[in-house]
């Protein structure tokens, strides 16, 4: 078992309305990549209320700024949403990177080339090493392109279609992580 990295907590105002889970019930770890500047932004798209039955929106449980920080919006017993058909199962690591901000879908933008920084890809490899003490089942891990490949239309030509999530893209070292972490990389 491995010691618990610092974390600073810092839950979503609406944290407490997001349907409660047991942990035991948690078995995969999705990583994502922002898309998005800076820490700052995530964390307002992440307080956006996108769904008013419940008043919640878009998160992560976790978000990795590339200082290496280490930042949590939402508990592990809560359910955030961060992909779609498997949040219920799902722990939702998010690494600030610029991905194809600000022009996602847009046809001549799809390639993803912000380096992760050593900072954290060492803070998500200490994540991943303690998550199993809290997190007795957890057994997976994925990137979000993985269990979401859905294609929509180009913002810049809709008859050109472009997968809707890329994230964490080519850029992340998932050799490294796999060498690292004790988990084993899921397949839809």
């Amino acid at each position: 078992m491995s010691d618990a990295p610092a974390i600073h907590s810092a839950p979503l105002p609406y944290e407490t309305r997001l349907e409660r889970r047991p942990l035991a019930q948690v078995d995969l770890a999705v990583i994502h990549c922002t898309e998005l500047p800076d820490l700052a932004t995530a964390r307002r798209f992440g307080e956006e209320i996108l769904y008013p039955g419940s008043g919640t929106g878009n998160s992560g449980h976790f978000y990795i700024d590339r200082d290496g920080g280490v930042h949590q919006y939402v508990a592990l017993d809560r359910v955030a949403h961060h992909v779609r058909g498997y949040n219920p199962r799902a722990i939702g690591i998010e690494l600030v990177n610029m991905g194809r901000y600000p022009h996602w879908l847009a046809s001549d933008h799809q390639r993803m080339e912000e380096p992760y920084t050593e900072a954290q890809i060492e803070a998500l490899i200490a994540l991943l090493r303690w998550l199993p003490s809290q997190l007795p089942a957890l057994q997976w891990i994925a990137g979000h392109e993985d269990l979401d490949r859905t294609l929509e239309p180009a913002s810049d030509d809709p008859a050109v279609q472009v997968q809707r999530k890329l994230d964490p893209g080519p850029m992340f070292p998932w050799e490294r992580i796999m060498a690292a972490v004790g988990l084993a990389r899921f397949e839809p």
